[in-house]
């Protein structure tokens, strides 16, 4: 058992360096491939191991999503407010400052929220029964809040956040797509910003290893403890994704340092995965797509399988530390060496083509009409996470409907 319990985490870790540095290859997409191959896995291998493997795989992803984030610009959902602080310290050449950010963000998460992870299954008990009907108005109050405090802009940044929320809401209730949420989040967030790049003739310095990071310890520490506390409040809200979670803990620690930020991003990132694993025990509720694979292949995840997969989660969390670090530096030598122009057209072309392998024509239409407002917030200096709204608004119209 327990050399196929090192093989599945193996070939785990092994999909999570492949789907976190294909922008697009997404921890669904494969969680659902698995699942529609699980009839024919189950002859070989049993359902715990399925588990282990998409754990495995989703830990892995979680730390290495931040590579083509911030160093192609072009992110899934967890990694979308880290392109533009990220894009920052890599015109300044301290990309792989950047990617340090997230993996201390990362595995800091990971170790606090296995260190107190009792009292957040016992704050789940808790804290859950009284929000269940209260999830559709507490998210409009924090979505109120955020546009609110844009001063100057309220106004076109609250159009910003309906034309997203409307785009949402009409994209999500098309059945027949395959991927939904891939030209949707692809063109607000990833071509918008790749575009820009591409009209601003940007290109990317060399990137110097031996610069400093500016992250005080203290800075970290913080970043960590509010990303951990807000990344147990994301597992109860469905639609308050990872970026709204970051823009709530920086609120919380009031820093505005980009390395602080890519901290919390890929904090609450990782958290928000292994803190899922608790949420499925305690409520039998799965919060992302991994987790959903998870209960579909045992239904009901009890107190031994729960511990193997946060000990399993540990493991490769360890691991995929070590090996975002190891990538960061090679992505650094690399993209010194290449035309960035070159880079976009190729990341662009990609996701045009995974597009309409997916989804057809239909999926263009979406992405094209992504990008347009994706460009309109941009245009007008709006902040990405508020184009978040094309997942928030069709939850928020779920629950109070």
């Amino acid at each position: 058992m327990f050399l196929e319990l090192v093989i599945a985490v193996v070939l785990g870790v092994l999909s999570g360096i492949f789907t976190g540095l294909f922008p697009g290859i997404h921890v669904n997409l494969i969680s659902v491939l698995l699942l529609s191959l699980s009839p024919l896995l189950l002859s070989f291998t049993s359902a715990t191991l399925l588990c282990v493997y998409i754990i495995s795989l989703a830990i892995t992803h979680s730390f290495l999503d931040s590579l083509p984030s911030i160093y192609l610009g072009a992110p899934d959902e967890a990694q979308a407010l880290s392109v533009l602080p990220g894009h920052v310290l890599l015109h300044r050449g301290e990309g792989h400052n950047a990617i340090l950010c997230t993996v201390i963000g990362s595995y800091g998460c990971l170790l606090l929220s296995l260190l107190v992870f009792p009292l957040f299954l016992f704050g789940m008990a808790i804290v859950y029964p009284i929000i269940d009907s209260l999830i559709g108005y507490i998210l409009i109050v924090i979505m109120a809040i955020m546009i609110l405090r844009e001063k100057g802009k309220r106004l076109i940044t609250l159009c910003c956040f309906l034309l997203a929320g409307a785009l949402g809401v009409v994209v999500l209730s098309m059945k027949s797509l395959s991927q939904p949420l891939f030209p949707l989040l692809s063109g607000l967030f990833g071509f918008s910003i790749m575009l820009v790049s591409l009209m601003q003739k940007a290109t990317v310095p060399a990137q110097d290893l031996s610069l400093p990071l500016q992250l005080p310890i203290s800075s970290a520490a913080r970043a960590v403890s509010a990303a951990s506390l807000v990344g147990f409040v994301a597992a109860f809200l469905p639609g308050f994704g990872n970026s709204q979670a970051a823009i709530v803990a920086n609120e919380i620690i009031r820093e505005r340092r980009a390395e602080t930020f890519l901290t919390l991003v890929g904090g609450i990132n990782t958290a928000n995965m292994l803190i899922s694993i608790g949420t499925v025990y305690a409520l039998s509720k799965a919060r992302n797509g991994a987790i959903v694979a998870v209960r579909e292949l045992v239904s009901v995840v009890d107190l031994q399988m729960m511990i193997l997969f946060l000990g399993v989660a540990l493991v490769v969390g360890s691991i995929a530390s070590l090996l975002t670090v190891y990538l960061s530096k090679v992505f650094s030598r690399v993209m010194s060496r290449v035309n960035y122009v070159d880079v976009i057209f190729g990341i662009i072309l990609l996701i045009t083509c995974l597009t309409f392998i997916f989804d057809g024509l239909v999926g263009l239409v979406i992405l094209l009409t992504a990008t347009c407002v994706g460009l309109m917030a941009s245009f007008f200096g709006v902040g990405k996470n508020h184009l978040m709204g094309s997942l928030i608004v069709p939850v928020i119209l779920y629950f109070i409907l």
